[in-house]
């Protein structure tokens, strides 16, 4: 992969995510702020955050291929990666914060549940923080995004 490609792959990702979050499922994600979803809506929504979660890192796998021509291989792989992407590199500043890792560790946990679980078992009280907030933990990541890759030198 060349920093071009690693580029239009980040851009990929993100109108990918402003799609399912400001097209796709805007309306539903504004209805669940006045009113708790049914189970087809859970449902979906479970289905929405699994997908946020994905394209959030892919977007951490496409750096960490690029720059740092390495990717964690071990069992915890998931949460190693969000750990390295907060380091400082020669290739590369820190995508983003300690802190803000921690805002995505629920999404990932949520990402694991939701693909090892029956979709009858999710409960709303156990999804609602993520999927209330998903938007805004978006905006606060793809700034850190449009940050870091305005600090790489160009092709």
């Amino acid at each position: 992969m060349s920093l071009e490609n690693m580029r239009s792959q980040i851009r990929f990702e993100i109108e990918s995510i402003d799609r399912l979050l400001f097209e796709s499922y805007a309306a539903l994600l504004t209805q669940v702020q006045i009113k708790e979803p049914n189970l087809v809506e859970i449902t979906t929504l479970a289905s929405v955050l699994h997908s946020f979660y994905n394209g959030i890192e892919n977007i951490c796998l496409s750096i960490a291929k690029e720059l740092d021509k390495e990717v964690p291989a071990e069992a915890d792989w998931h949460r190693r990666l969000l750990d390295q992407i907060t380091k400082e590199t020669t290739n590369r500043k820190p995508l983003i914060s300690v802190e803000m890792v921690s805002q995505l560790d629920g999404y990932l946990s949520f990402r694991h549940f939701f693909r090892h679980a029956y979709c009858d078992r999710l409960k709303w009280s156990k999804m609602e923080e993520p999927v209330l907030l998903v938007v805004d933990v978006w905006n606060q990541f793809k700034a850190k995004i449009d940050t870091f890759l305005a600090s790489l030198p160009d092709s």
